[in-house]
């Protein structure tokens, strides 16, 4: 079993429009006080996972590019000094195109990190500003330039289904974003998640996102183009071509062991034969509050019950190309396969192309993608 360590780095210089994340506005940030408290947290994280391998850390947020790179070089030496560590261990880091952070590529490197993520999400003026990004075209394309020359791997996010958005024009913006690629593009459609600014527009009529069959009609196209440039689906929204995989988000959808620290961070751990739901203070003056008197600021963990292990190794599993194995449904849940599966309709979603049974592994097929969360109800 594989096992990460995620990194939650809570600040933004701004909040984007659609962004349901635990993120951040603040003028000032104490670095050297963060810094004590993650490698503090990180004791309690490692006092419970004696033993394991740390195969990929995630420095993930929120900005984490805002990060000074000296935090980041003491966190990833605190974890070569609590664990074990791979020798080719992923150390990936979010960044977003703006100069100032393009600028530290360079000494974050220097830090240990040797994959970074950009979140330019798109290659038109008009739309960044509407998504809410102080950045411009120009600054995003330099951003992957100048990353590509000094990370080994680098990959880049792009959100599509915009409003007005048409297949004509996200077929020319995806053709460029595959012209500058190297081996891994996140492609999101833009989903209006409650609370945040955009649900509340969207629900005044402000605008309007794609309709379902435009929307399932781009996702196809932005699939066959990536396919044949030589990025095929790994996941449902993730393309890389062979060995470029983002081997951090694959323990998430293999439904492996995970630690989360920081404000908000999730995580994922076995203890003996169960596993539980971890969860950080997601306030981040609380979070360091409670890492002050008690050493981490982590809620009680949450014992998953096996239904619940079965719903998420499940759903994990079938948003990835190489679908789940029925034997890790089966340890999730801890009974034979036909006590979880109905029978009757695992043949149906087979029956309408929705699945692929062989056997021992579940599929998703390119049809099943598109309605997976219908599926996924239909199977729990």
């Amino acid at each position: 079993m594989t096992f990460g360590i995620y990194i939650h780095w809570p600040f933004c210089k701004s909040k984007c429009p659609y962004c349901d994340f635990n993120s951040h506005v603040s003028e000032r940030i104490d670095h050297i006080r963060w810094t004590e408290s993650y490698l503090r947290e990180m004791d309690y994280l490692a006092s419970l996972t004696k033993g394991r391998i740390v195969d990929t850390v995630f420095f993930g947020g929120g900005t984490p590019s805002l990060m000074q790179a000296e935090t980041v070089a003491e966190i990833l030496a605190g974890i070569q000094k609590r664990w074990q560590v791979s020798n080719n261990w992923e150390v990936t880091l979010e960044a977003n195109p703006t100069s100032f952070e393009t600028e530290k590529f360079k000494d974050f490197y220097g830090a240990g990190v040797n994959r970074v993520s950009i979140g330019v999400q798109s290659l038109y003026e008009d739309d960044l500003k509407f998504l809410g990004r102080e950045h411009s075209p120009t600054q995003a394309k330099f951003a992957i330039t100048e990353a590509q020359k000094i990370f080994p791997r680098v990959s880049f996010d792009l959100i599509y289904a915009r409003p007005k958005q048409t297949m004509e024009a996200w077929k020319k913006e995806l053709g460029e974003a595959i012209h500058m690629a190297s081996g891994h593009m996140s492609l999101y459609q833009l989903t209006i998640e409650q609370g945040t600014p955009f649900f509340t527009r969207h629900a005044r009529g402000e605008f309007q996102i794609p309709e379902q069959d435009l929307a399932a009609d781009l996702y196809d196209m932005t699939g066959d183009m990536m396919t044949a440039a030589g990025y095929p689906a790994y996941e449902i929204s993730n393309y890389a071509s062979e060995g470029q995989e983002s081997r951090h988000n694959l323990i998430y959808w293999r439904y492996d062991d995970y630690a989360g620290i920081g404000p908000g961070a999730h995580g994922r751990l076995t203890q003996g034969n169960q596993k539980f739901a971890t969860r950080g203070h997601r306030a981040p003056d609380i979070w360091l509050d409670m890492v002050d008197k008690q050493g981490h600021g982590m809620h009680p963990f949450e014992p998953v019950q096996s239904l619940a292990k079965y719903q998420e190794c499940l759903m994990m599993g079938l948003r990835l190309r190489e679908g789940v194995p029925l034997s890790r449904l089966v340890d999730a849940y801890g009974a034979p396969i036909d006590k979880i599966l109905d029978p009757s309709r695992l043949a149906n979603l087979v029956k309408e192309d929705i699945l692929e049974d062989h056997k021992d592994i579940l599929k998703t097929t390119k049809q099943g993608f598109r309605c997976l969360n219908a599926v996924l109800a239909y199977l729990s």
